[in-house]
């Protein structure tokens, strides 16, 4: 149990953030040049100077970069076609190819979004080179400027952090309530709980207040790694986040103790627990949007805790929310809390 409420913390904000991301760097492009032209060359030389693409070099065989393509060794080709400087100038359009790997559809979308970006950059030197800035001036063509909220440099670190706190913070109170009361079955101490006068209700809050306290507490620690690693912006009120998180808690460390009055053993609530945050995990957001979804997707979330708790902790860190913004997504979380819990009093037995 410290492994899981010390180590667990740090190794998951300093290595989770990292890997799970959203950038694509170095994506291998092989060009396929039968121009051969000045032109042709100064387009290759805009990929070649771009930190996005890394150059296998050029070809000539179309099934040479299909192969490559096969074999994941390329993920993006540029097809030049022959006369594509003669046609560029001669009547100011031509045609480019574009061959994407799209096994991973995400990194193939953004690889093309890339691609797209350099080739209008690129497009623009030409226009402005043969036009002159001037002329183009003149036009009056519409220049919009772009400016992104919350995040205005797009950094995924900012996006990913507090999507790993939620799974942090849920992982380490669903598996410590649970695997605690099954501890005590396994050696033997449970019966000496059962014939006590307790209540039950005072036995669960017994085993709940201490690793609420505990899970309270290592959401401030992954927090202080996020804010000094990360440089994780807190635009809002830390005592609305740690108010939500508080009555979330509580509705998690529920469902571990309501596991573990299902299982025997510490390994069943470990697989029991696992089988379930996977489902919520997955389902809440951290790397796919939830309006993003399918609509059937989006019902079934409408009673998954992850997706609010996610939810929350991104506005009130990044965009500054407070009590009155999330004010449904309390109201889900009380109803589970309160939910959670009254299963757990009433399914553990208690023999006196």
């Amino acid at each position: 149990m410290l492994g899981i409420i010390l180590i667990v913390p740090v190794l998951q904000m300093l290595v989770l953030v990292f890997a799970a991301n959203f950038e694509v760097k170095n994506a291998n492009m092989l060009v396929i040049d039968q121009d051969m032209s000045q032109t042709s060359h100064r387009l290759t030389n805009t990929f070649a100077g771009s930190p996005f693409f890394r150059m296998m070099g050029t070809t000539f065989n179309d099934e040479e970069a299909d192969m490559l393509l096969k074999r994941n060794d390329a993920d993006i080709i540029l097809k030049i076609p022959n006369g594509f400087e003669s046609e560029l100038f001669r009547s100011d359009q031509t045609n480019l190819q574009l061959i994407v790997n799209a096994i991973n559809g995400a990194a193939a979308e953004i690889t093309l979004g890339y691609a797209q970006n350099a080739i209008f950059d690129f497009n623009k030197k030409i226009i402005t080179e043969t036009l002159g800035l001037a002329k183009i001036e003149s036009v009056g063509t519409i220049q919009p400027v772009v400016r992104f909220w919350y995040n205005n440099l797009l950094d995924y670190k900012h996006y990913m952090a507090p999507g790993i706190l939620v799974i942090l913070v849920t992982i380490i109170g669903m598996f410590l309530s649970g695997m605690n009361l099954v501890k005590e079955k396994e050696i033997g101490t449970t019966e000496q709980l059962n014939v006590t006068p307790i209540k039950k209700y005072q036995l669960i809050a017994g085993k709940l207040i201490p690793f609420w306290v505990i899970a309270l507490f290592d959401l401030a620690f992954g927090l202080l790694i996020a804010r000094i690693v990360f440089h994780l912006p807190v635009e809002g009120n830390l005592l609305v986040l740690f108010s939500f998180a508080a009555i979330y808690l509580i509705g998690v460390l529920a469902v571990g103790l309501l596991i573990s009055t299902f299982a025997d053993t510490q390994q069943q609530v470990l697989f029991i627990g696992y089988f379930i945050m996977m489902i919520f995990v997955l389902m809440g957001g951290i790397f796919t949007s939830v309006q993003s979804m399918p609509r059937w997707a989006q019902i079934v979330d409408i009673f998954n805790p992850i997706c609010y708790f996610m939810e929350v902790t991104r506005m009130v860190l990044l965009k500054g929310s407070g009590f009155k913004d999330i004010v449904p997504h309390i109201t889900f979380t009380i109803i589970f809390g309160a939910s959670m819990l009254t299963f757990a009093i009433l399914k553990y037995r208690k023999r006196a």
